[in-house]
C-alpha cells in the first residue's frame, strides 16, 4: 500500500520513522512519500519537503511567513492528489495538518492522525474538524482519551513512543561518551534550548548565565541537527561550553541535571530520570496571545511532565520568571538538596507507569493496516 506521511518537526520525524518501520513489517510492499526529515528518508520515504523548511514558531513568526506557508499547503495538496495514497498519516503539526486533513477527506482519501495536536491546551474548537475529517486518531498521552470522549470522539490510546525509543537504545557506555566528546571528569548539566533559532537565541543565553556559578560541573549543550555550530557559538560569552550534535539521548543518560526548553524534550528528560528545570521564553506578542487563548482552568502547566502528573513535579520558569537568579535557585535545589533530587526521581517512576506500556508504533501500525483492510 501507499502511505503519505506529514511531520513538521524533529520529534515528528523520529516518531513517524519508527511508525514506518513497523508498517513495513506488517506491509512489506509499503511505499512512502513524506514531508519530514532525515530519519523518515532513511526508512525509504521519498522526501518532498524537509521540516527545516516548515518550522515557524509563534504567532508573529507565522504571520511573517504566511505566504510561504500557504504555498506549502498548495504544493502538498497537489502532491497528495498526484500520488493517490491508500492512507494519509498526519503527525502532530496541527496548523498545517488539519488543513490537509480537510482537503484529503473531501477528496476521498483515508486520513489517520498519529500524535494528537495539543488542542486540549488551546483551540479546542479544532476537535470538531478532527471529528469530521479524521478517520482514526491515535493519542499518546493518557488524559487525551478522556478529553476526546467529552466531544464524542472515540480515539485509540497507544502509549507513548518515547518509551520504546529508550528501551531500544544500545547499552550505555559513559566513558566512551566522555572520551568521544572530550569531556572532563565532572558531573554534566545538560542544556536543551530547543530546536528553532528563535527559541534558542532567547533561552540559551539565559541558561548559560548560570554556568560560572558551578565550577564543579560542566555544562553541555544538546545541539539540534538542523542548526549549525556557529549559531550556538555566537551565543557563548564565557566559560568552556561543549556542544554535542545528534547525541541528545546519550547526553541525558550521562547527565546529573538539565535545563530544558518546554516541549517534548521535557518528557524525554524525565524518562531518562534526569531532574530538570523547564524553561520557556517567547516573543512578547506570542506569549500574551497564548495567555488569552489557553484555558487556564484546564491547563495549569506548560511541561508535559506536570500536565501528565496533574501537579508540579518539575519547576517551570516562564517568560519573566526565566532569569539568572531563579535558574540558580532551582539548580541549587536540585544539586544541593538530596531530598528534592530523590523526590523528582521518584515522581518520574510514577510518570512512566501513567504512560502505559511499550509498543506505541507497533500498535498504531496494526490499527492503521487493519482499518485499511476492513475497507
Amino acid at each position: 500500500m501507499k502511505y503519505y506521511i506529514i511531520a513538521g518537526e524533529a520529534s515528528g520525524d523520529l516518531h513517524a520513522s519508527n511508525l514506518m518501520k513497523e508498517l513495513k513489517k506488517k506491509d512489506p510492499s509499503a511505499e512512502f512519500r513524506c514531508w519530514g526529515g532525515d530519519l523518515m528518508q532513511k526508512q525509504g520515504a521519498v522526501l518532498v519537503k524537509h521540516y527545516r523548511e516548515l518550522a515557524f514558531m509563534g504567532f508573529a513568526e507565522v504571520l511573517a511567513n504566511l505566504g510561504t506557508i500557504l504555498n506549502n499547503i498548495k504544493l502538498c495538496k497537489k502532491d497528495i492528489k498526484a500520488y493517490k495514497p491508500d492512507a494519509l498519516v498526519l503527525v502532530d503539526y496541527p496548523g498545517f495538518n488539519l488543513r490537509i486533513a480537510e482537503f484529503a477527506h473531501n477528496e476521498g482519501f483515508r486520513v489517520f492522525y498519529y500524535i494528537s495536536p495539543q488542542i486540549w491546551a488551546w483551540k479546542t474548537s479544532r476537535v470538531h474538524k478532527i471529528k469530521k475529517f479524521v478517520d482514526r486518531m491515535f493519542v499518546i498521552l493518557p488524559f487525551e482519551k478522556g478529553f476526546y470522549k467529552r466531544y464524542g470522539v472515540d480515539v485509540d490510546f497507544v502509549g507513548h513512543p518515547l518509551l520504546d525509543m529508550i528501551e531500544q537504545l544500545p547499552e550505555e557506555n559513559p566513558a566512551a561518551f566522555r572520551i568521544n566528546n572530550n569531556l572532563p571528569e565532572k558531573p554534566v548539566i545538560a542544556l536543551l534550548p530547543g530546536s528553532r533559532k528563535q527559541e534558542i537565541s532567547k533561552i540559551l543565553p539565559l541558561m548559560l548565565s548560570v554556568c560560572m556559578a558551578y565550577p564543579d560541573y560542566q555544562f553541555v549543550v544538546g545541539g539540534a541537527p538542523s542548526i549549525d555550530e556557529g549559531f550556538y557559538k555566537g551565543l557563548f560569552t564565557e566559560g568552556d561550553i561543549k556542544i554535542v550534535f545528534g547525541q541528545t539521548h546519550e547526553l541525558l543518560r550521562n547527565s546529573f541535571a538539565a535545563l530544558v526548553t518546554s516541549g517534548t524534550a521535557t518528557l524525554e528528560t524525565a524518562l531518562f530520570e534526569v531532574p530538570e528545570v523547564v524553561c520557556y521564553k517567547g516573543s512578547f506578542l506570542s506569549y500574551h496571545i497564548a495567555r488569552m487563548v489557553v484555558d487556564k482552568d484546564l491547563i495549569k502547566f506548560i511541561s508535559l511532565v506536570n500536565l501528565i502528573m496533574d501537579r508540579e513535579v518539575v519547576k517551570e520558569l516562564i517568560q519573566n520568571d526565566l532569569n539568572t537568579v531563579n535558574l540558580k535557585k532551582e539548580l541549587d535545589r536540585i544539586i544541593n538538596n538530596q531530598e528534592s533530587y530523590l523526590k523528582i526521581k521518584g515522581d518520574y517512576k510514577s510518570l512512566k507507569a501513567k504512560l502505559g506500556g511499550h509498543g506505541a508504533s507497533l500498535k498504531t501500525a496494526h490499527l492503521i493496516i487493519d482499518c485499511l483492510n476492513e475497507k
